[in-house]
């Protein structure tokens, strides 16, 4: 059973950047698409972006595509996502997820399509 450990979030002021990683364990990920996710307190869980098994297409939420950026190392059987322009709704926690599919589409959206979620990591924006 493949499981995640998210880190790099933090306390940070709008504007700023925050580098997350996602590290897998007992598997390999290199086959898989892997995504991000976030979820803010009493709401739920919001797609954010997703990469392909080779790293090479992403997709991305209308609300941080030009300010996020997800990639994945295979090498070292982790996926980062680079987050500029940091705005106080993005304040929420962070999670990582293994596509059900191994080489499957990097573009699905939905929760279900994802298995293996970590715990997440906390990301807070003030204004």
């Amino acid at each position: 059973q493949v499981q995640m450990v998210e880190s790099g979030g933090g306390l940070v002021q709008a504007g700023a950047s925050l580098r997350l990683s996602c590290t897998a364990s007992g598997g390999t990920i290199s086959r898989y698409p892997m995504s991000w996710f976030r979820q803010a307190p009493g709401k739920e869980r919001e797609f954010v972006a997703a990469v392909s098994w080779s790293g090479g297409a992403t997709t991305y939420a209308d609300s941080v595509k030009g300010r996020f950026t997800i990639s994945k190392d295979n090498a070292k059987n982790t996926v980062y996502l680079q987050m500029n322009s940091l705005k106080p709704e993005d304040t929420a926690v962070y999670i990582c997820a293994k596509s059900k599919s191994p080489f499957g589409s990097p573009f699905l959206r939905a929760v279900q399509e994802y298995e293996s979620w970590g715990q997440g990591t906390q990301v807070t924006v003030s204004s």
